[in-house]
């Protein structure tokens, strides 16, 4: 198992590294992306650096109206002063919501579905790997309750105003290291055992995966996709794991080149062909587990994921 692991990781940090995505960039259509997406509303969640910066500023270019979603206020307008004045575009809306705060989630998607009447495309991009366990007011672990129930959440509540716009879609930014994991519906808060904050990441990876595929079963209106960005020079990845980044800091993709396949997804009409609920890298259908991989879990398994998952959101849901 450790050796298969360990062959497995190398061989896909091959694969995730920026001369992969030169070459892979090779086979691009270029007329994919470049369409105009004006009057078409985007959402995209931690749009104030890294991969989300990026894909609100290549929308923006592009005419969309961007609802960027971000915690801190103060670098959420700097980003948005910028996108304006880069791309002319003024229709750069601002809203604060901590992705960890389960409650606020449901009290701000509820709230965006009565102030605005379309939503064509959200982008769950924001993610948080927490170096030591921390808990958020409702006592949930808040990486879990960033990464998965609050993207659970907010989807889900979403959903009926999505379904109203043309063309909708919805789009996860995961992470290359959930090939590494099986799903786990156990220990969803991880409170047992050693807490290993890449390993928890990892895993909320593979449940954000398992999201996707389930609810483009039963949302089969929506375009549903989640895709892998590769190892991307972003704040989140010099801060969190800082001997990684000093060791590979030649080799790390660009945040342009890490949102390109969500900028695709978003916005090209090739990607909807495409069947929904699919996992990609470098603008392509790629499998959710490595060869002869041990990761494979049971649909009993991914459905009771989605059991617990409903029944936390209901908790906190406002009444």
């Amino acid at each position: 198992y450790s050796i298969y692991l360990d062959i497995s990781h190398v061989l896909n940090l091959f694969i995730l590294f920026t001369r992969a995505y030169l070459s892979a960039s090779k086979r691009f259509v270029e007329g994919d992306v470049e369409v105009g997406v004006a009057g078409r509303s985007f959402m995209i969640t931690g749009a104030n650096s890294g991969i989300g910066r990026a894909t609100a500023m290549a929308i923006a270019m592009r005419g969309g109206i961007v609802h960027m979603v971000c915690r801190n206020k103060d670098k959420a307008e700097e980003a948005r002063a910028d996108i304006v004045k880069e791309t002319g575009n003024k229709e750069i809306y601002v809203h604060i919501l901590d992705l960890s705060d389960t409650k606020k989630v449901w009290e701000f998607a509820e709230g965006f579905k009565k102030k605005y009447k379309t939503l064509n495309v959200l982008i769950n991009n924001a993610g948080s790997i927490i170096c030591q366990r921390e808990i958020n007011p409702d006592g949930i672990e808040k990486g879990f309750a960033t990464n998965v129930l609050g993207v659970y959440i907010l989807t889900k509540s979403l959903i009926p105003l999505l379904e109203k716009s043309p063309d909708p879609r919805v789009i996860t930014v995961s992470s290359g290291g959930m090939l590494a994991q099986k799903l786990r519906t156990g220990n969803l808060k991880s409170e047992r055992g050693h807490y290993d904050a890449a390993l928890v990441y990892a895993q909320h990876k593979r449940q954000q995966v398992v999201i996707t595929e389930q609810m483009a079963k039963t949302n089969s209106n929506i375009h549903f996709s989640v895709m892998h960005p590769g190892w991307v020079d972003t704040p989140a990845v010099a801060n969190t794991m800082p001997d990684f980044y000093r060791s590979m800091k030649g080799s790390l993709r660009s945040p342009e080149q890490g949102a390109d396949t969500v900028v695709w997804l978003a916005v090209s009409e090739a990607a909807t062909k495409n069947p929904s609920g699919r996992f990609y890298h470098d603008r392509r259908m790629v499998s959710t587990h490595l060869p002869l991989a041990w990761t494979h879990s049971s649909p009993l398994e991914e459905q009771k994921l989605m059991h617990l998952l409903e029944d936390m959101a209901k908790m906190f849901q406002p009444q």
